[in-house]
C-alpha cells in the first residue's frame, strides 16, 4: 500500500486523478450537509382553509398540489440531503407565496392564473410529477380538479390584493 490512498484492485484500474476526483466531490457533498437552508420543514399552522368540496377533486388538490401550494407538506426522507434539500425548500417557499391554501384569508398572487395552469398543465410542474409520479395527471382527472378549483373559487374566493404584503412607508 502507498500512502493513505486505497491500493486494491479496483484503484489500479482508475486513474489517480480521478480517484482523487471521486474524493473531493464525496468530501464536498459531506460538506454541503452542514449549510443551514433546506431543513426548516415547518408547517405552520393553518389560518383559514381553501374551501373545496369534499370529493376526487379535493384528493386530487391534496395529492398534486398541497405539498407546495399549503401549510399540510409532506417531507420525505430526501428533503434533509442537499442539495434536493434546498430544491424542495425553495419550490416550497415559492410555492405558498404566490398561491397558499392555508392562508385564504390573506391575498394570493397567482390565485387569477390558477385556472389556467390546471387547465393546460402546468401544474403540477415535470420536476414535481417525476419525483411523484402519482401526481400525473390524465386528462379526466385534471378536468375533475380544473371543475373543484372552479367550484372552490365560487364558493370561498380569496380575499383581494395583491398578494405577498410589503413593506410600505407611511407618513
Amino acid at each position: 500500500m502507498r500512502g493513505l490512498a486505497y491500493d486494491g484492485p479496483m484503484a489500479r484500474r482508475l486513474p489517480r486523478w480521478l480517484r482523487w476526483g471521486f474524493v473531493g466531490l464525496l468530501a464536498i457533498f459531506v460538506a454541503i450537509q452542514f449549510v443551514p437552508y433546506g431543513r426548516d420543514h415547518t408547517n405552520p399552522p393553518v389560518t383559514q382553509a381553501a374551501a373545496f368540496a369534499p370529493g376526487p377533486g379535493l384528493e386530487l388538490a391534496r395529492g398534486t398540489c398541497f405539498d407546495c401550494h399549503s401549510n399540510e407538506t409532506a417531507w420525505p426522507w430526501y428533503t434533509n440531503i442537499a442539495p434536493g434539500s434546498w430544491l424542495v425548500q425553495r419550490d416550497v417557499d415559492e410555492g405558498r407565496a404566490t398561491l397558499n391554501f392555508s392562508e385564504w384569508d390573506r391575498p394570493q398572487a397567482e390565485v387569477d392564473e390558477l385556472l389556467d395552469v390546471v387547465q393546460d398543465g402546468e401544474m403540477p410542474p415535470v420536476s414535481y410529477t417525476l419525483i411523484h409520479p402519482s401526481a400525473r395527471l390524465s386528462d379526466a382527472e385534471r378536468a375533475t380538479l380544473f371543475a373543484a378549483m372552479e367550484q372552490m373559487l365560487q364558493d370561498s374566493p380569496p380575499i383581494q390584493g395583491e398578494g405577498e404584503p410589503e413593506d410600505e412607508d407611511e407618513d
